[in-house]
């Protein structure tokens, strides 16, 4: 009977799989025919689906690109990328696609030791350090006993130097691991949807006005309260935002 489930399962799964991609074949037709509104609608049939791949993300954005709908375009070219963070494709795409907004706002670099430290941090993704860390942990331990059993004094002396290393690379790999965590939860980037919306000092109507932001622009959401949003942009200015203006990158519906 359980056989008999699974086989089901496994049946129903690629029946669907095979409905998406006639759906998203479908999507691709229309935008080869120019009907790109017709393309978005397909490609969207498929987010209500939670299909969420990079194809699909990459060619909803360009179809977006072609009627100059500057904030989906935007979005889901960023979306792509965070699912491929290499693909030269997207990324030539999406800087197009932000040549349309119409914030220009300098990003503030980073200088010093603080953008050493944050360029090794960024080398790898934290699993990436967790599993150099536990790779060290082996050598420590695989070496420590090699320095305990062996009796020559020139594998003593070797032994004993890689099982130190091999200590010093899991600690630092794993100090690193939890600040790449880190980094990675507070990373929250959302892209503005309003077409223009007023920044406020506080978080209510009635506050100062500090800036503007228009369509498109990438910002940081540093936190919420009520229908507001804390953001932050790239030369590190900050105010609030109304929650409706902003779309979430790493939300995926």
């Amino acid at each position: 009977m359980r056989v008999f489930i699974i086989l089901m399962l496994a049946c129903f799964s690629v029946c669907i799989n095979a409905q998406n991609d006639t759906v998203f074949n479908e999507g691709n037709t229309l935008y080869n025919q120019g009907k790109y509104a017709e393309a978005i609608k397909k490609y969207e049939a498929l987010l209500d689906k939670n299909e969420h791949a990079v194809a699909l993300y990459f060619n909803l954005a360009n179809a977006h690109y072609k009627l100059n709908n500057i904030s989906p375009s935007v979005y889901y070219f960023e979306k792509a990328k965070l699912l491929s963070t290499d693909d030269k494709d997207i990324e030539n795409n999406l800087v197009f696609a932000q040549n349309m907004t119409v914030d220009a706002i300098d990003t503030l670099p980073e200088v010093g030791f603080s953008r050493i430290f944050k360029d090794i941090v960024n080398t790898f993704s934290s699993d990436s350090w967790a599993k150099l860390a536990i790779s060290g942990i082996l050598a420590f331990v695989l070496f420590f006993l090699l320095y305990h059993f062996t009796s020559a004094t020139s594998q003593k002396r070797v032994a004993f130097v890689i099982s130190v290393l091999g200590f010093l690379i899991a600690v630092f790999s794993l100090v690193i691991a939890f600040q790449k965590n880190n980094l990675e939860i507070k990373n929250n980037p959302a892209i503005v949807f309003a077409q223009e919306s007023r920044v406020k000092a506080d978080p209510n109507n009635t506050s100062e006005e500090v800036f503007r932001l228009h369509e498109g622009t990438k910002v940081q959401v540093l936190e919420s309260y009520e229908n507001w949003c804390k953001i932050e942009i790239a030369d590190k200015t900050t105010g609030w935002i109304p929650s409706e203006d902003v779309k979430l990158l790493k939300f995926f519906r």
